[in-house]
């Protein structure tokens, strides 16, 4: 089962001696409006039944964060399904819903990896948990390519609701604010990237 063993994020910070915390990961956020294409792309979504969480992280997540993607797309790839097998022996294997990493475009997938997200039907404690633990492995991935980075960030969503996670040092940080407004969404995920590139 690999990364979905990770039900709740108490479960990864014991097993590798990690720490966890609530806090506050951005700044003021600026709201960046979505655009007609993503709009529409969201109420066509809506229109049909969102019944599990396949269907939500092709309907509802994949379109907004590929919106994201094309302002970075000289600098960042967005990845998805992609397998993150580093120890399958401690859990940390399997496919991610969504990464970025920072290259451009390219068929593979390259370290470094700055972001992973989770979607989750409904259960956000467990989307928290699984985040946590593929950033783990985002982490031992980028070292093992000798591309470390000091801070990677996540996010567990229902494609509604948005909670970012940011792991540094051997902590980490669940954003104690559960974002639900779209626009607010957008920027905050601009705030992150935008920490990577030159934009």
């Amino acid at each position: 089962m690999g990364y979905s063993n990770y039900k709740k994020i108490s479960q990864v910070t014991n097993r590798f001696g990690l720490n966890h915390q609530l806090g506050d990961i951005f700044q003021k956020i600026k709201p960046v409006k979505p655009s007609a294409w993503l709009k529409e792309a969201l109420v066509m979504a809506r229109e049909m039944p969102l019944r599990n969480e396949k269907v939500k992280s092709e309907k509802l997540v994949s379109p907004i964060l590929s919106e994201i993607v094309r302002s970075y797309k000289t600098q960042i790839t967005l990845f998805s399904g992609e397998d993150l097998t580093v120890k399958s022996e401690d859990d940390l294997a399997g496919a991610c819903d969504f990464f970025f990493a920072l290259h451009p475009p390219k068929i593979e997938m390259e370290a470094p990896i700055i972001s992973i997200t989770e979607a989750k039907d409904e259960d956000m404690d467990w989307g928290i948990g699984q985040c946590a633990s593929q950033m783990y492995g985002a982490r031992l991935y980028n070292e093992l390519h000798k591309k470390s980075l000091p801070t990677i960030y996540g996010c567990a969503t229902t494609g509604v609701e948005w909670q970012f996670l940011k792991l540094e040092n051997d902590t980490f940080i669940v954003d104690r604010n559960i974002f639900t407004d779209l626009p607010q969404v957008i920027g905050a995920w601009h705030q992150i990237l935008q920490r990577y590139t030159k934009n």
